[in-house]
């Protein structure tokens, strides 16, 4: 974070996204240190949420995740959520105000016709912008498996990301 503390988050597809707070020299958590739930979905019937992704930016933190199946081909409905925080350990909540750890998510990236269950993403920021790199099937090719999509990450007015259509050209 901001402070130079550092955190680990991780999760289970079903049981939900957590952090705990890391010892830098070292690595590993800190002795006594307390895995903090950060972002769950009680109420969905496979509580699908996995991949976690954080950023900082203008003052809050964005948590990206992944929500429901990554791995069925052209059936696959992945797809990326994100929600926001001032504090790097919560709560994060969506677009609406509702938190991450009840459900909440705002969808940033999902399928279409063409393009099938994305997900499992990054973000990477340089000096000439910032994008989103993920997995997806292309169901015009589906024998190639998962591939990898990059799109440029930009903000609204608001402070939330959106995604353009995928590179298909690299960067001038």
């Amino acid at each position: 974070d901001d402070d130079g503390k550092w955190y680990l988050f991780f999760g289970s597809f079903w049981s939900g996204i957590k952090m705990v707070s890391l010892d830098p020299e070292s690595g590993k958590p800190f002795p006594g240190s307390k895995i903090v739930p950060i972002a769950s979905r009680p109420r969905h019937p496979t509580h699908a949420i996995e991949a976690p992704f954080v950023i900082s930016r203008d003052a809050y933190c964005y948590l990206f995740v992944s929500w429901d199946r990554c791995c069925d081909g052209a059936d696959s409905d992945y797809k990326v959520v994100v929600g926001r925080s001032r504090q790097v350990v919560g709560p994060y909540v969506d677009a609406r105000g509702r938190r991450m750890l009840d459900g909440g998510g705002t969808i940033v990236l999902s399928g279409d016709q063409r393009y099938r269950g994305p997900g499992h993403n990054s973000v990477l920021t340089t000096d000439d912008g910032q994008w989103i790199a993920h997995h997806t099937y292309d169901v015009h090719n589906l024998k190639a498996q998962r591939i990898l999509q990059i799109r440029t990450l930009s903000w609204t007015s608001d402070g939330w990301p959106e995604v353009s259509e995928p590179i298909t050209d690299p960067p001038n």
